[in-house]
């Protein structure tokens, strides 16, 4: 496995690797969902190339960028485990020069949900995974389900921009109570990790109302809303019961929709989805 921190070294390194070539960009502070994404690259690719740069456009001025978990021994190592073959490791002086002025932006899809939050984060993701990309070269590139609005935008981004990479989206890997794993998840106290099985509570709540029967998008919301608020240590910030594709907030009966929350448990905001489905 080679480590590099080097743009040049890496276009150098890209030239000699035979295609396919699988992308896995990644913040670090690795854990199952990552991994797993890099296993599936690993069976679909010859070569995997998995970037760790905690990418400071995507993060706002009250958000957590200083104190995000960082372990970049434990990362290489856990790479190096599942077969990783080129982990890079951009400066950040390399991604964003001095005077740097040029962003890409993903319009209507970044506008709801975490977009309506957290002003200019997907500019900063959609930039910097542009960059990412056209440094890298992949065939392939790989997201994990659970940042499922960043997946969208990322999938638009690359049909508008006629980027020749295939988009793969990866199933949530859980906890066994059910949690999403997230780097994120490191800032709980043991009560409120015990708390936060709530928000796949409140998930599993409206699935089970919807597979009863139950298609109306109000309702759904509801249920989630209920369950969520029922817990003390967590305030709900959104619940949506959206189209999958264009992202717009469902009325009425629905067949299919992205249901997804944002949660803070304590100081901690969580985020977590699935996807409801009429059986044919």
């Amino acid at each position: 496995m080679k480590i590099i921190t080097n743009l040049s070294e890496l276009i150098e390194i890209r030239k000699n690797l035979s295609e396919p070539v699988g992308f896995v960009p990644t913040m670090g502070y690795l854990h199952e969902g990552h991994l797993s994404l890099v296993r599936q690259a690993k069976q679909d690719c010859n070569n995997v190339i998995v970037s760790i740069f905690v990418n400071p456009t995507q993060f706002g001025p009250n958000e957590d960028l200083n104190s995000y978990p960082r372990d970049l021994e434990r990362d290489c190592s856990l790479l190096r485990e599942v077969g990783t073959d080129v982990v890079w490791i951009p400066e950040t002086n390399e991604m964003y020069p001095e005077n740097f002025q040029t962003w890409v932006i993903v319009n209507n899809l970044t506008k709801p949900l975490e977009g309506a939050r957290r002003p200019d984060h997907f500019r900063g993701v959609t930039t910097i995974v542009a960059k990412l990309f056209n440094a890298v070269q992949p065939n392939k590139a790989y997201f994990g389900q659970k940042d499922a609005q960043q997946a969208i935008v990322i999938k638009r981004m690359v049909k508008d921009l006629n980027y020749p990479i295939d988009i793969v989206v990866c199933p949530i890997v859980r906890e066994p109570d059910g949690l999403a794993m997230s780097s994120r998840n490191t800032y709980l106290s043991e009560d409120e990790r015990n708390a936060a099985t709530v928000l796949y509570r409140g998930l599993n709540a409206a699935k089970d109302l919807f597979e009863r029967g139950v298609h109306d998008a109000d309702k759904i919301r509801t249920i989630v809303r209920k369950t969520i608020e029922a817990e003390p240590l967590a305030k709900l910030q959104y619940v949506s019961c959206a189209d999958p594709h264009t992202l717009e907030e469902l009325v009425g009966e629905f067949s299919q929709s992205l249901l997804s929350i944002a949660v803070f448990v304590g100081k901690t905001r969580l985020i977590d989805n699935i996807v409801l489905q009429k059986k044919n």
